[in-house]
């Protein structure tokens, strides 16, 4: 199967290889395939700003030199570069050139390239271009060729166009400065030509066009001749950007581009066609989904960018490792071998990382596995409880109101009285502002509670951990407190198990709002929730709520065109078994979904369902038929004196899944 010859971004050598076994030399390393995240958010409707830079242009040295600067292509610039020494030493390698001549003409701005028209595609929409027009019904294994064909007849519709290419400035470089290059684009004509094997067949060829131009004022002209002659004016498509102010055909050329790099920046995995996938486009299906719950912030940014950083990481360990066998000329020696397999198994454990998030799918409304691995401590030995306080200075003031015979420890950390806590013993907290790891942690049935003001009690979150608020203790009760989410990708408050009660607390969501997960039971009373991307309480199915005199205003803040999701606001409830939910003089306002969702499943997931349950049933003990009709009518839903409003979507609605 063919690669895609194309270079990337400085910042993200794309994935276009193979994986290849230890053992196995002699095989050339591909091009990369670019993304198109970087360039989409500088090449835009209006002139590309063009500006005059200090670097040292590289000396063109035949065809090393052009090998040389192509392999620089798929790494990460020098800066970024894993081991510093060894960016330090390729650049001492290099002889400092003189600057780029100030002196000469200066290249005229770039024009504006064609507009993103995936950009304002619906999820669903790219699923039907996808799955629908472009792969239809291919097998992995025969994904890229039909991608190759899908482009090519595209550039069938004109043989020549302006385009600005837009490549790495180490093909033009030694030395610069990273920020004030993104990247090197010139104004050039293509041509498009029958392609003769199916390795040239993303390739085109290019020259430099009148006027002159580029986002670099004063790039010397005669080294871009040098540049495009030693590629033999060859250069990879994906990096070509039709321009603005040519016919329709172009502008279908350029979708037809944006869509060959969107998939293989983001959609192809190179381990598919190794696998058995009897429904490939349905793969794809699930990879656009999750690669729109991270542009529109279903799943949150510090686990969003988690996912990206290891899938950079997989494309970068494969270039190295096809890289290093391409250098070994003989027999690989063992040290190599060793080394090879190495590399071999670093890629195979972040395939099978980057495969648990893609089968997961990221999804922050639903934890998916126990975020608690630590076991209750129970009582103390002697039997006694311990009440700790939490300051800087323990005053005869703060314990006045403690009877004689409490025993006391004295904190300055949050963390620390956590960690000291069996069941039965009381955290005091006076006002200041805390972290605590262990908030992630609560086993044992403790009270934490606040002395003061609860404004003035802030607790926030490490925005490093994917966790803030998690118990699975029997009875655990927080009170008079500020939680203060920043970064965590689980719910602000997650009940895994036992009981919780939040008591006269203000909850500053970030992320997800409070998660009641299966079988777990949650009372809230006196308390202020506010900023959830999602709904303000989830509810898991089995789960038991009370709600008393809350305020639940302005959740649901996720930038989605998902309609499922934007129907969540104050608080949702997923049914089968039916979570049991008592609500009573809460406000509930401003939510940009339903102020109360009940999320049931779709007829087709009963009729599934029963089928199997059939299945497994004796003759005559058939299933009723109106089960749905049974889930809904049984829904154990006591609503009392709530006020609701202002809720975007509307009060209350029963929406499906």
């Amino acid at each position: 199967m063919a690669s895609v010859a194309s270079a990337s971004r400085a910042s993200v050598p794309a994935d276009s290889f193979r994986t290849i076994s230890p053992g196995r030399r002699g095989e050339k390393a591909a091009s990369a395939v670019p993304g198109d995240t970087a360039a989409a958010t500088i090449l835009k409707g209006t002139a590309i700003p063009v500006r005059s830079v200090v670097a040292s242009p590289r000396q063109v040295k035949g065809k090393a030199g052009r090998e040389a600067a192509r392999l620089r292509l798929q790494r990460l610039p020098a800066a970024q570069a894993e081991d510093p020494g060894e960016a330090a030493e390729e650049e001492e390698e290099e002889e400092p050139l003189p600057s780029v001549p100030e002196d000469e003409e200066e290249a005229q701005p770039l024009p504006p390239v064609c507009l993103s028209r995936m950009r304002g595609m619906w999820r669903d929409e790219k699923v039907s271009l996808y799955c629908d027009q472009v792969l239809q019904d291919c097998k992995a294994e025969d994904a890229d060729e039909v991608m190759g064909k899908y482009l090519s007849e595209k550039l069938k519709l004109k043989d020549k166009w302006l385009g600005v290419w837009k490549t790495n400035p180490n093909v033009f470089f030694v030395k610069y400065e990273e920020a004030s290059i993104p990247f090197v684009g010139i104004l050039v004509e293509v041509t498009c030509e029958p392609y003769q094997d199916s390795s040239s067949r993303f390739k085109v060829t290019v020259s430099v066009a009148e006027p002159f131009s580029s986002n670099i004022a004063n790039i010397p002209r005669d080294l871009v001749d040098e540049i495009l002659e030693e590629l033999e004016h060859s250069v990879p498509l994906l990096e070509v950007y039709p321009v603005e102010g040519q016919d329709t055909d172009i502008h279908d050329i350029a979708l037809a581009l944006e869509v060959v790099r969107f998939f293989y920046d983001f959609l192809w995995r190179d381990w598919d066609d190794e696998e058995s996938c009897e429904n490939y486009t349905a793969l794809i299906e699930e990879r656009i989904n999750l690669w729109c719950d991270i542009q529109d912030g279903t799943i949150p940014g510090p686990i969003a960018q988690r996912f990206k950083k290891t899938l950079e990481k997989y494309k970068n360990k494969r270039v190295e490792l096809i890289e290093y066998q391409s250098n070994i000329k003989e027999d690989p020696s063992a040290a190599e071998a060793v080394e090879c397999w190495k590399k071999y198994y670093e890629i195979v454990m972040l395939c099978g990382l980057l495969k648990m998030w893609e089968d997961l799918r990221l999804r922050v409304h639903g934890p998916f596995f126990p975020r608690i691995l630590r076991r209750r401590k129970g009582k103390r030995e002697f039997g006694k409880t311990i009440t700790h306080i939490v300051a800087k200075v323990m005053t005869t003031e703060m314990i006045k109101d403690l009877s004689s015979d409490t025993l006391l420890q004295q904190h300055d950390d949050l963390d620390l009285a956590l960690d000291n806590c069996y069941s039965g013993d009381t955290v005091i907290i006076f006002p200041g502002e805390y972290q605590a790891a262990n908030l992630a942690l609560l086993t044992d049935d403790i009270i934490i509670k606040g002395v003061g003001k609860r404004e003035e009690i802030m607790i926030t979150s490490e925005p490093s951990r994917d966790s803030f608020v998690v118990s699975k203790a029997d009875n655990v009760k927080l009170m008079h407190l500020s939680l203060i989410q920043q970064g965590t990708v689980d719910g602000i408050v997650v009940v895994e198990s036992g009981h919780m009660t939040l008591e006269n607390c203000i909850l500053k969501c970030e992320g997800t709002g409070v998660c009641v997960l299966t079988g777990a039971a949650l009372t809230i009373t006196d308390s202020e929730i506010t900023g959830a991307q999602g709904a303000g309480v989830e509810l898991y199915p089995g789960s038991i709520a009370i709600l008393e005199r809350n305020e639940i205003h302005h959740c649901n803040n996720l930038r989605t065109s998902d309609s499922s999701k934007s129907t969540l606001g104050g608080v949702n409830m997923k049914v089968l078994p039916a979570p049991k939910l008592k609500m009573t003089n809460n406000h509930i306002y401003s939510n940009k979904g339903y102020g109360v969702s009940i999320l049931q499943p779709t007829e087709q997931f009963f009729i599934v369902t029963e089928e199997a349950l059939n299945k497994r049933a004796a003759s005559g003990d058939k299933k009723d038929d109106k089960m749905l009709f049974k889930v809904m009518q049984n829904l154990n839903l006591e609503m009392n004196n709530n006020k609701i409003e202002a809720n975007v979507k509307g009060d209350i609605r029963i929406v499906t899944s």
